[in-house]
């Protein structure tokens, strides 16, 4: 049962040139497992399912945004690859993923960073849209003129994981 919590933050919708941006600096294949954090009405999997042919995985805590989001993508004919979840996305189990988009405030992003780096394979790629993550540096910082949003999007590799040392550090 999902519990019904206050967002941590109110639906924004991302705007059409950042998805555009987002799904191209992925650099997406079919093979890829996409998750959408904070989905909302699931635009941004739809284009990557239509664009790209991957499958995803959207999660949200709105119950109206995820319904539409669902039948958006069944009208797309994507739906068979998408599927939308209500659920607390720092609760989210992200294993499968390939690729995390993310459109949320600076501190949500932070609060996010473990659990990525903990669960996604080396590899993996996290975009986000207009915050980056703090002192993890992006690989790639791409800003998107003219933006009426000035929107700029952001690109990490999930690093190897090192071994700890004899002393337990990292």
């Amino acid at each position: 049962m999902v519990s019904r919590t206050r967002p941590d933050i109110g639906f924004v919708p991302t705007p059409a040139d950042a998805i555009a941006a987002m799904v191209k600096l992925a650099a997406l294949t079919p093979d890829d497992v996409v998750y959408d954090l904070g989905c909302g009405d699931g635009r941004l999997l739809i284009r990557a399912a239509l664009d790209y042919g991957v499958h995803g995985v959207g999660i949200d805590v709105d119950e109206a945004l995820l319904k539409q989001a669902q039948a958006d993508a069944e009208r797309a004919g994507v739906g068979d690859r998408l599927s939308f979840h209500q659920g607390n996305l720092f609760e989210a189990d992200l294993h499968e993923a390939t690729v995390v988009f993310i459109y949320l405030l600076p501190h949500l992003n932070l609060r996010l960073r473990p659990r990525l780096l903990a669960q996604l394979r080396p590899g993996s790629r996290v975009v986000t849209h207009m915050f980056d993550m703090g002192d993890w540096p992006p690989d790639l910082v791409l800003p998107l003129e003219p933006s009426a949003e000035d929107s700029v999007i952001y690109l990490w590799h999930i690093p190897q994981k090192t071994a700890p040392d004899k002393a337990g550090a990292v």
